[in-house]
This record gives C-alpha cells, sequence and structure tokens, in this order.
C-alpha cells in the first residue's frame, strides 16, 4: 500500500460561515479551490481548524460534501470524523466513505477519562464505520486531554487500516516515537507535524509531512517551505520558517480567536467571504484589523521573497 498520497502540505481546513453564521457552501468551495491552486497535497476537515465540536453533524456532512464536490480526485482528503460519542461519530465515518475520502481521523472522546481499551474500542468502532477507508490516529493531548501512549498505539496497530498519526503534541520526539513503535510492529505508517511553529523540526526528525492550522492562511510558504526541505536547503528552509513563525505570534495577538484571524487575513488577502467563528469562540474585536493588516502585509512580504 502506497502512503505517497499523505505525504506535503495538508492544511487543516477551515469552517465557512455566512452572514447569518450558518455553514456557507459557497464558502467552503472558494476556500478549496484557493487551496488546490496554491499547491497543496490535500486537506484535513473537520478537525479543530474546521470548528468540529461547535458544529452539528449535519453541517459537518454538509461541509464535507462541498469541499468533495470540488476536490475529489484531485487532491488527499481526509476527514476528522470524531464526536464525542460513538453513534455520531460513526454515522460521520460512514458518510465519509460514501462520499469517496481518502481518509478518516479521529480525536479521543474528551471529558470523562477513559482507559485505554475503551478509547481503542471507540477507534476501532469508528474505524469499523468506514472498513474500506484508511484510519488516522489524532494526538493532541494538550487540548483533548488524553495522550496516545505506546501500549495504546500498539494496540491500534493491530487494525490494518490504521496507516498513521497527526501528531500535535508539542515534544518533537514523539514524531520519531511513533515511527519507531510502528517498525516494531512490522508496520509503515505516516506522521504528520502537527505544531506549524516547528514544521522543520518536525519534518527532519522524520515526519512524512504537515497538517496544520495556520496552512490554510499562507500555503503558498509552507510549500515553499517543504520543498526547501526536501531539497536540502535548510539554512534557507531556518529562515522562512522564522518568517513564518512571525506571521502566527502576530495572528494570536490579536482579542479574537486565531480561526478568525485568518478568516479576515484571508479575506484581505485572496477576497475570500469566510465569515467569523462559531461561539463560544470569540470573533475579532475592532482594534484587531490593525493586526489582521499585518498578518496580511507579512504573508504577502513573504511570498514575494520566497515565492516570487
Amino acid at each position: 500500500m502506497s502512503l505517497e498520497k499523505y505525504k506535503g502540505i495538508i492544511p487543516a481546513f477551515y469552517a465557512c460561515y455566512d452572514d447569518e453564521g450558518n455553514v456557507s457552501v459557497e464558502g467552503t468551495k472558494q476556500l478549496v479551490e484557493f487551496l488546490i491552486e496554491k499547491g497543496v497535497s490535500g486537506l484535513y476537515v473537520g478537525g479543530s481548524s474546521g470548528e468540529c465540536i461547535y458544529l452539528t453533524v449535519e453541517e459537518r456532512k454538509k461541509t464535507l460534501e462541498a469541499v468533495m464536490e470540488v476536490a475529489k480526485g484531485r487532491i488527499t482528503i481526509i476527514a476528522h470524523v470524531a464526536c464525542n460519542n460513538t453513534k455520531e461519530s460513526c454515522e460521520l465515518a460512514h458518510h465519509a466513505e460514501s462520499l469517496g475520502v481518502d481518509a478518516i481521523a479521529t480525536i479521543p472522546p474528551i471529558y470523562f477519562k477513559l482507559p485505554e481499551r475503551a478509547i481503542a474500542k471507540y477507534w476501532n468502532d469508528i474505524s469499523a464505520a468506514a472498513p474500506n477507508t484508511d484510519y488516522i490516529i489524532y494526538n493532541i493531548p494538550q487540548l483533548a486531554g488524553v495522550s496516545l501512549t505506546l501500549s495504546l498505539f500498539d494496540e491500534m496497530l493491530k487494525n490494518p487500516k490504521v496507516i498513521g498519526v497527526k501528531n500535535s503534541s508539542m515534544p518533537i520526539q514523539d514524531i520519531q516515537m511513533f515511527k519507531r513503535q510502528a517498525k516494531l510492529n512490522n508496520r509503515e505508517i505516516v506522521v504528520f507535524n502537527g505544531p506549524d511553529e516547528q514544521f522543520v523540526g518536525g519534518r527532519l526528525i522524520g515526519a512524512d509531512g504537515g497538517i496544520g492550522g495556520t496552512y490554510g492562511v499562507m500555503p503558498e510558504l509552507f510549500v515553499k517551505l517543504n520543498s526547501l526541505i526536501e531539497a536540502g536547503d535548510f539554512e534557507n528552509a531556518g529562515k522562512l520558517q522564522d518568517d513564518i513563525n512571525e506571521v502566527i505570534y502576530t495572528m494570536c495577538s490579536t482579542k479574537g480567536n486565531m480561526y478568525a484571524t485568518a478568516k479576515a487575513a484571508l479575506k484581505k488577502r485572496a477576497g475570500l467571504q469566510l465569515g467569523g467563528v462559531r461561539a463560544p469562540l470569540l470573533n475579532l474585536a475592532e482594534d484587531d484589523d490593525v493586526i489582521v493588516d499585518k498578518v496580511a502585509t507579512l504573508i504577502e512580504t513573504a511570498v514575494k521573497t520566497w515565492v516570487g
């Protein structure tokens, strides 16, 4: 089984809303086209950047359907399908498979502290609802409150549909650890770098590519960064990572949620109408406009410097 289609730059797709705060099919399609034109390898739909825990099951289906209408057959699509209960997660998994996604992904269930056997059953039940589709574990302990331990990973590697880990834990060595553990189980997997600020470090230690929440606002910069790494130009890769990180730090300095900043910056960059964020996430304050302008300027300057 070839895992090549999972390598490269895969933006974590943003939830797109209309003026009334409802999911926007048109905005979703426009964002997909914008990202494809910038050269991304795939899209990760319905995860943290897609505000998944604040959308209904039907809204998540609607978003994925719009994405697939534009992207199917053109790039790799990974659908995050986890809800905080097994039934709805399985419903989304089955729906995603019916649309022809390349893979599904899930975080662990949150709030209740479950034993590893319960988490494994939750994941395997979801995988069984999409039996012909690859499965990716999303490890984000700082938000989920649950870490992908090696013992849990060993159990999940018994499932032949498990082909990778989206690793958003901050210790960069976790990428290497999961790769090593898969080899001990005679399995080949892909590991995606999660923290955007350490993309270079993640790739150098063994990540096959990346899935990130800030890729969507500056996709061409991450595409270029990945190409520099593949070319062995680590000096310039470090410099571009620094420019990217300045954008990220600036994005995080608004009073609103970072994804609201990203969507506002995309409006300035590309005229995309993607709305704000879903409450209880905070939308931008009036005085955040200055910061959004700075974000857009920083990105455009970096694009001119690095991409041309």
